[in-house]
């Protein structure tokens, strides 16, 4: 019986929506940097042209991923998470600051950011402990050791002043929270961002206030028989009150010592605590820019390399961090409804592929690799329309840069070579 080739267990449906991705982001990154009889294909010397390099060796990297044995790929998360601490160390100790954060190591000409690598090398390593043979999830030791394998890189990231990098750890919580993580870890998750919301938009007194009649009804509530659903609702409360005492007494610590002066601004900005106008002119130029870009798109948008936005440069670090408001302009309504469909579409098969994996480790880790791009892409395009603070943080496959693109292509390719194998956990 003849043995089908890797190409033919590929699953080609979630590389097609792949290389849509890619294409319309390098179209994008090329419109963001147009200038009418300056701009040719293959000029290597602007960021257009850099980003077909890395396009070339994304794909190649996931050709090499996609022949390699996948004894390799199970066999190895320890050492490179070895390996990938040990690099956001060095990069902690001796990486210069760019933009606020010393996050890049400068490599032959070209800047690697170690913290991109770390997001796939976690997934790996947490779906590694996950699927051993001695470990029960739903003991307190293995649920403690995986959440301190995930917080280990996101610390070190803390450490190099790129907050936004380090928030993406959050979406293993839901990696977690599909193997059996308790739910009320999540309740505790959303009361922490809710009450820290709260709190930047309302003095301390009417908070105060609120949680003393939530406190009130707790114990009024313990004093009464309790029915199951009103004995969940004191549950949820009493988590909801413990995280109010917690933000309202770490929330002054982490705006002053955690997150730098402009993202603390754009923070406050952001939910409407604005302080002078000069600043709020300052820190929410690049917001105001990227919605008038967007909503000037209209509904068809106008025209490639006819945004005004775009090509007068109002926004900047628009072919990295602000792509999506080119594609808003010029593809109007109907590009990011495309855009978003192809993301929705990759997530849920990312999901599919996870779902259907035989093994514990290719099914957490598919989950791993949807969580992490729906962070990416949810935050992305939150601070483009002015939802979420901004927190630099790339958008999968159409932003510029080589770290992150190599990055999201190897992690991709790695989980489309499980689902070829269907494998059992090698170790």
């Amino acid at each position: 019986m003849h043995q089908k080739s890797i190409w033919d267990k590929i699953d080609w449906n979630t590389f097609y929506m792949y290389l849509a991705l890619v294409l319309l982001g390098w179209l994008a990154i090329y419109a963001a940097e147009y200038q009418e009889g300056k701009s040719f294909l293959f000029n290597f010397k602007k960021d257009y042209g850099k980003q077909m390099m890395w396009v070339g060796l994304g794909l190649f990297t996931g050709v090499a991923i996609m022949l390699i044995d996948v004894k390799l790929i199970t066999a190895s998360p320890w050492v490179l998470y070895g390996a990938s601490l040990f690099m956001l160390i060095v990069v902690a100790l001796v990486a210069k600051t760019v933009n606020g954060a010393n996050a890049w190591l400068d490599i032959g000409g070209f800047k690697l950011q170690p913290s991109e690598f770390s997001k796939t090398i976690t997934a790996l390593a947490l779906a590694k402990y996950l699927s051993l043979s001695d470990v029960n999830f739903k003991t307190s030791k293995a649920r403690i050791r995986a959440i301190a394998l995930i917080g280990l890189p996101a610390l070190l990231i803390i450490l190099q002043k790129d907050t936004g990098s380090a928030l993406v750890y959050g979406a293993f919580m839901l990696v977690l929270y599909r193997e059996g993580l308790p739910g009320y870890i999540l309740v505790i998750g959303v009361s922490v961002i809710v009450l820290l919301v709260a709190s930047l938009m309302m003095p301390k007194l009417i908070l105060f206030g609120i949680f003393t009649l939530v406190v009130a009804y707790i114990i009024y509530g313990w004093r009464r028989k309790l029915n199951r659903m009103r004995s969940q609702i004191i549950i949820v409360l009493s988590i909801f009150a413990f995280c109010g005492v917690f933000v309202l007494w770490g929330k002054d610590f982490v705006m002053e010592h955690v997150l730098q002066k402009h993202q603390r601004e754009r923070l406050l900005l952001t939910f409407g605590v604005v302080g002078d106008k000069a600043t709020a002119k300052k820190e929410g130029y690049n917001v105001i820019q990227s919605k008038i870009a967007i909503g000037s798109g209209g509904f068809w948008g106008k025209g490639f390399l006819k945004g005004t936005q775009t090509q007068f440069n109002f926004v900047p670090e628009q072919h990295t961090d602000f792509i999506f408001c080119t594609i808003g302009e010029e593809r109007g309504f109907i590009g990011i409804l495309v855009i978003l469909g192809l993301y929705i579409f990759l997530l849920f098969r990312i999901l599919t592929l996870a779902e259907r994996q035989r093994s514990k480790f290719s099914r957490v880790y598919g989950y791993c690799v949807a969580c992490i791009l729906f962070f990416h892409i949810m935050i992305n395009v939150g601070m483009t329309i002015g939802l979420l603070p901004v927190i630099g943080i790339p958008l999968p496959f159409i932003s510029y840069g080589g770290s992150s693109f190599i990055n999201f292509s190897a992690m991709l390719f790695i989980l489309l070579k499980l689902d070829t194998e269907r494998i059992a956990v090698l170790r």
